[in-house]
């Protein structure tokens, strides 16, 4: 089985990129649907946020209140690395858990959408790493013309993430989404074919 790392900056398509290669017929493991599901609640890990970020960062029916957590952890690098810590460790024993599963079923290619790849040096554990980028000033624009962020906001999220001239230096296989669907499609198709074929090098060796 070929165990395949998807990173990139936020809004660069690498979601868009998940869903091309899921139809594909490639098995997703997506860690901010990990993320989402460790701090449902009840569990641990938002007992500890609320513990230290008070329950302001709660909504009324104690589900998290993302965007006040948000707010607090993208205008200060150690809050958001208080965070990482909470969560990384719980998603990641799920992650494992779940590629376990998919090669016990026999998948040949299973993609693990990570965005904090680099950040927390885990590209050794995979066979390939796959970046999913676009420039910033247009990752800028889709945040604010997308998901409503003010460009205060974006500008933040984006300058607490590592540079992507950093992660391209790093990565395997680079596919770059600053065009159409159409030509990103092609280029899903042209990297799909290639994990198809080092899934059967890999199978054979």
């Amino acid at each position: 089985m070929l165990i395949v790392a998807l990173t990139g900056n936020i809004a660069s398509g690498k979601s868009s990129v998940a869903r091309l290669l899921a139809a594909r017929g490639a098995r997703i493991v997506d860690a901010d649907v990990l993320a989402r599901e460790v701090v449902e609640p009840g569990s641990a890990a938002l007992g500890e946020i609320a513990a230290r970020w008070g329950k302001g960062v709660l909504l009324p029916d104690g589900r998290l209140d993302r965007a006040a957590l948000r707010d607090i952890v993208f205008a200060a690098p150690a809050e958001l690395e208080a965070l990482n810590a909470i969560v990384h460790p719980r998603v990641e024993l799920r992650r494992r858990a779940l590629v376990a599963q998919a090669r016990a079923e026999g998948e040949r290619v299973v993609v693990c959408d990570i965005p904090l790849l680099f950040e927390k040096e885990m590209e050794r554990s995979f066979d390939v790493v796959l970046l999913v980028d676009a420039p910033e000033a247009l990752r800028r624009e889709r945040l604010v013309d997308e998901r409503g962020l003010s460009g205060e906001e974006a500008d933040r999220m984006i300058a607490a993430q590592m540079p992507s001239a950093a992660k391209r230096a790093r990565a395997d296989i680079v596919i770059d989404n600053d065009t159409s669907l159409a030509q990103l499609e092609q280029r899903v198709d042209e990297v799909w074919n290639e994990l198809e074929r080092r899934s059967r090098t890999a199978r054979i060796s």
